[in-house]
């Protein structure tokens, strides 16, 4: 039916009211009336959280929760554009040693942990013993970290041995153990003493979601339960969680006076008018933030068209990808949209999205010609533009190496076989190395004779089918077999994190401004944790490893530049598109603006409660 017609408005009236009951009925966290007096955020997650002990996190959508219930010792100003790291809980920037090893923090006194069981009754003062525990925590081989080793890296003395010391021992972590990097000077002052210079130290001082203070008589009193449980200085505290369902969290009533400030660009005009609107407001101004998981699209955009959720924003609920052409067409904010004061922002992300091989899969993976040759061979068989066309619906850009768009090291005008489509050239490639069709059925075989399969990663979602389709076409045209092994979002992670993934596609987002942060997916040291594809190779990890204790400039930027051509010539990962981010906002919203690199921004919201729907 044309859109002209007089009866298309009548169909998607019906279409949204079908929708209110269909997303009323899957996810009863949606069905709620709002108090007059009450506040809340109402988003929706696309994909299910795993857990919300910052130690064990491996995904970005915990982490936006425990973002919102811990506190780094600092935090990105919630406006500046390029980003710029502030005081959270401490007082004032860290001292620093000219040779950027030694680092010296204090912390306001006065701030105080949300009320638990686990005080027994008692106010908890947050204190820089609390800080300390959260780095140790991420040691302690019993909760096998996916941050450990991205800590190691950072150097802090003592630390590597600690750990060591339990592994080799087999004995639960010293968490008393004195550590000359890791030192609590008094009450309220913290120190780090690094082996090497670490000239963005900072930004690892500034991750809430991972090394916000905790308190070690919370962790012994929740014992294995203590995901269930995050207890933080933080503004919001969970209320209630349905795993995989609905995550309720509530305003923090202890919650020290903190109040909106930021420092926007003179000539950041949005930037500008949230601060002049904002500034000076106690810090959060919503009561409760409750977040649906929904996983599918079309109940998701029905969610948000029937006005159950306030926003599709974020890197964790964007607007899907299906209803991209109904929503922006031509890029622009369709006009039935448009008269119901819904508002879109839309940047390109600081993310890409990217499929992995596994260097120790023995189809797949190796350093061999052949091996390399396969894994180059897929790649310029992947018909990215066909991707952002049919299934991306034009919200992506073509990616030319891992390195992410508003990071250091990322470079508009590099080009490389990332970013081409030839299948001519593939199909040479996989000759010319042995994979052919030795037996007439249409599928190649290893250069051995065996049979090949390849056997992909996926999960049970419309979206995810899309996706499956295109790399089930794209093989076939290079005469390669692919099976789609389809689990839960969940489960292929750990399946990934235990090395026993074949290929697996999926994103990934930057978490701060320094762009060796993605160089990190291949990094031999975090093999199983970051690096997925546990990609070993000595010539890119001792320039990751020069590339720490650079400082920013022209050295490190041609160190980049070496590692993104390493990267490109092994193709342990085919990075696909860097995504278009589009965030829809019903009117009631107030002061949204999606964070460059860090979770949080829940806090820096309102909701006009005179234009939000009354259920």
């Amino acid at each position: 039916m044309p859109p002209t017609s007089p009866a298309a408005p009548r169909r998607r009236v019906l279409l949204q009211a079908a929708g209110t009951a269909a997303t009323t009925a899957a996810w009863p966290g949606l069905a709620w009336a709002r108090a007059a007096t009450r506040k809340v955020l109402r988003v929706a997650f696309s994909i299910a959280e795993t857990s919300f002990d910052p130690a064990r996190i491996s995904d970005l959508y915990s982490r936006v929760v425990t973002a919102h219930i811990f506190e780094a010792l600092y935090a990105y100003d919630a406006l500046a554009r390029p980003s710029k790291i502030v005081p959270l809980v401490a007082d004032g920037l860290p001292e620093v040693s000219a040779d950027h090893k030694v680092w010296t923090v204090r912390i306001r006194p006065g701030i105080f942990f949300a009320d638990d069981p686990a005080f027994q009754g008692q106010r908890r003062e947050m204190t820089a013993e609390d800080h300390a525990y959260a780095f140790r925590r991420v040691m302690d081989p019993r909760y096998n970290s996916p941050l450990a080793e991205s800590l190691l890296g950072d150097g802090i003395v003592g630390l590597a041995a600690l750990r060591e010391r339990a592994l080799q021992d087999r004995t639960p972590l010293d968490y008393d153990a004195p550590l000359p990097g890791l030192r609590v000077l008094d009450r309220y002052t913290l120190q780090f003493t690094l082996t090497a210079p670490r000239p963005r130290f900072l930004q690892t001082l500034a991750q809430s979601d991972l090394l916000g203070a905790q308190a070690r008589e919370v962790v012994q009193f929740y014992g294995d339960r203590i995901d269930a449980h995050p207890v933080g200085t933080g503004p919001f505290m969970l209320q209630q969680w349905r795993r995989g369902s609905l995550i309720v969290l509530v305003r923090n009533p202890g919650y020290r006076e903190r109040f909106y400030n930021a420092e926007p660009a003179a000539d950041d005009a949005e930037g500008q008018a949230i601060l002049q609107r904002f500034q000076g407001r106690r810090l959060p101004m919503v009561d409760e933030v409750r977040v649906a998981i929904i996983e599918e699209n079309q109940p998701r955009w029905l969610a948000f068209l029937n006005g159950q959720l306030d926003g599709l924003l974020g890197q964790t609920g964007p607007l899907p990808l299906d209803y991209a052409p109904l929503a922006l067409p031509g890029g622009r904010l369709a006009p039935h949209l448009a008269r119901r004061g819904i508002r879109v922002i839309r940047n390109r992300a600081a993310d890409c999205a990217l499929t992995y091989f596994n260097m120790q899969d023995p189809v797949v993976g190796g350093y061999t010609p052949d091996k390399v040759a396969l894994r180059r061979a897929i790649a310029l068989g992947t018909d990215v533009a066909r991707e952002i066309r049919l299934v991306r619906r034009g919200q992506a850009v073509v990616a030319q190496s891992p390195v992410l768009p508003h990071t250091s090291g990322y470079d508009p005008a590099f080009r490389s076989e990332m970013g081409v489509y030839d299948l001519q050239r593939a199909r040479a490639l996989l000759d010319l190395h042995g994979y052919i069709d030795r037996d007439g059925d249409g599928w190649r075989e290893r250069p051995d004779g065996g049979p090949l399969e390849l056997v992909q990663a996926s999960e049970p979602m419309q979206i995810s089918r899309q996706f499956d389709e295109l790399s089930t076409r794209d093989c076939k045209a290079l005469g390669l077999k692919l099976r789609i092994a389809t689990r839960q979002w969940p489960e292929n992670m750990k399946a990934a994190q235990a090395g026993s993934l074949q290929m697996w596609a999926l994103g990934s987002s930057a978490d701060a401004p320094d762009g060796q942060t993605a160089l990190a997916r291949y990094y031999g040291k975090q093999a199983g944790q970051q690096n997925l594809s546990q990609f070993k190779l000595p010539a890119f990890d001792a320039l990751y490893e020069r590339m720490l204790q650079l400082p920013d400039g022209p050295e490190r930027d041609q160190l980049f530049f070496e590692a993104k051509r390493l990267a490109v010539a092994y193709m342990p990962q085919k990075v696909h598109v860097h995504r278009i981010s589009n965030d829809l906002m019903h009117p009631w919203l107030l002061g949204f603006r999606r964070p460059v690199f860090a979770g949080e921004w829940w806090q820096y919201v309102d909701i006009d409660a005179g234009l939000a729907p009354a259920a």
